[in-house]
Protein backbone atom coordinates (compact mmCIF):
# COMPACT_ATOMS: atom_id res chain seq x y z
CA UNK A 1 0.00 0.00 0.00
CA UNK A 2 1.38 3.45 -0.86
CA UNK A 3 2.50 5.63 2.02
CA UNK A 4 0.04 8.51 1.63
CA UNK A 5 1.63 10.51 4.45
CA UNK A 6 4.62 11.08 2.16
CA UNK A 7 2.46 12.73 -0.50
CA UNK A 8 2.16 16.48 -0.73
CA UNK A 9 -1.23 18.02 -0.10
CA UNK A 10 -3.56 17.52 -3.06
CA UNK A 11 -3.14 20.95 -4.60
CA UNK A 12 -3.68 21.37 -8.33
CA UNK A 13 -0.27 22.92 -8.95
CA UNK A 14 1.45 20.01 -7.20
CA UNK A 15 -0.04 17.42 -9.56
CA UNK A 16 -0.50 19.55 -12.68
CA UNK A 17 2.47 17.79 -14.31
CA UNK A 18 0.27 14.71 -14.76
CA UNK A 19 -1.73 16.48 -17.48
CA UNK A 20 1.42 16.62 -19.61
CA UNK A 21 2.10 12.89 -19.32
CA UNK A 22 1.95 10.73 -22.42
CA UNK A 23 -0.12 8.29 -20.39
CA UNK A 24 -3.08 10.69 -20.30
CA UNK A 25 -5.99 9.09 -22.10
CA UNK A 26 -4.37 5.67 -22.36
CA UNK A 27 -5.91 2.60 -20.78
CA UNK A 28 -4.57 1.96 -17.27
CA UNK A 29 -3.94 -1.66 -18.31
CA UNK A 30 -0.91 -0.40 -20.25
CA UNK A 31 0.75 0.59 -16.97
CA UNK A 32 -0.92 -1.69 -14.41
CA UNK A 33 -1.10 -5.49 -14.42
CA UNK A 34 -4.42 -7.17 -14.94
CA UNK A 35 -5.25 -9.91 -12.44
CA UNK A 36 -2.92 -12.91 -12.57
CA UNK A 37 -0.59 -11.41 -15.21
CA UNK A 38 2.83 -13.07 -15.09
CA UNK A 39 5.82 -14.05 -17.14
CA UNK A 40 6.23 -12.96 -20.74
CA UNK A 41 2.91 -11.08 -20.83
CA UNK A 42 3.92 -8.95 -17.84
CA UNK A 43 7.38 -8.32 -19.24
CA UNK A 44 5.99 -7.24 -22.63
CA UNK A 45 3.40 -4.93 -21.04
CA UNK A 46 6.06 -3.33 -18.83
CA UNK A 47 8.38 -2.86 -21.81
CA UNK A 48 5.59 -1.12 -23.74
CA UNK A 49 4.81 1.13 -20.77
CA UNK A 50 8.49 1.97 -20.25
CA UNK A 51 8.83 2.85 -23.95
CA UNK A 52 5.99 5.35 -23.57
CA UNK A 53 7.61 6.75 -20.43
CA UNK A 54 10.96 7.11 -22.18
CA UNK A 55 9.41 9.69 -24.53
CA UNK A 56 7.39 11.46 -21.83
CA UNK A 57 8.19 15.09 -20.96
CA UNK A 58 7.31 14.57 -17.27
CA UNK A 59 9.19 11.32 -16.65
CA UNK A 60 11.29 12.87 -13.87
CA UNK A 61 8.30 14.25 -11.96
CA UNK A 62 6.47 10.96 -12.36
CA UNK A 63 9.44 8.92 -11.16
CA UNK A 64 10.01 11.25 -8.19
CA UNK A 65 6.34 10.97 -7.25
CA UNK A 66 6.36 7.17 -7.45
CA UNK A 67 9.48 6.87 -5.34
CA UNK A 68 8.40 9.36 -2.67
CA UNK A 69 4.87 7.93 -2.47
CA UNK A 70 6.22 4.38 -2.53
CA UNK A 71 3.78 3.41 -5.28
CA UNK A 72 3.50 -0.36 -5.01
CA UNK A 73 1.95 -1.10 -8.40
CA UNK A 74 2.35 -0.22 -12.03
CA UNK A 75 4.93 1.50 -14.19
CA UNK A 76 5.62 5.08 -13.11
CA UNK A 77 8.34 7.28 -14.56
CA UNK A 78 9.75 4.40 -16.56
CA UNK A 79 10.15 2.17 -13.51
CA UNK A 80 8.21 -0.98 -12.70
CA UNK A 81 7.24 -1.82 -9.14
CA UNK A 82 10.21 -4.19 -8.99
CA UNK A 83 12.55 -1.49 -10.33
CA UNK A 84 11.34 0.95 -7.67
CA UNK A 85 11.68 -1.60 -4.88
CA UNK A 86 15.25 -2.30 -5.97
CA UNK A 87 16.09 1.40 -6.18
CA UNK A 88 14.59 2.13 -2.79
CA UNK A 89 16.39 -0.86 -1.30
CA UNK A 90 19.68 0.47 -2.64
CA UNK A 91 18.93 3.94 -1.30
CA UNK A 92 18.13 2.56 2.14
CA UNK A 93 21.29 0.44 2.20
CA UNK A 94 23.52 3.16 0.74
Amino acid sequence: MPNLKRLPKPLMDVYEWQYDGLCMGLESSVFFSPDAERGAAKLMRERRAKAICAECPVIDQCRDHALSAREAYGVWGGLSADDRAELLGQRLAG
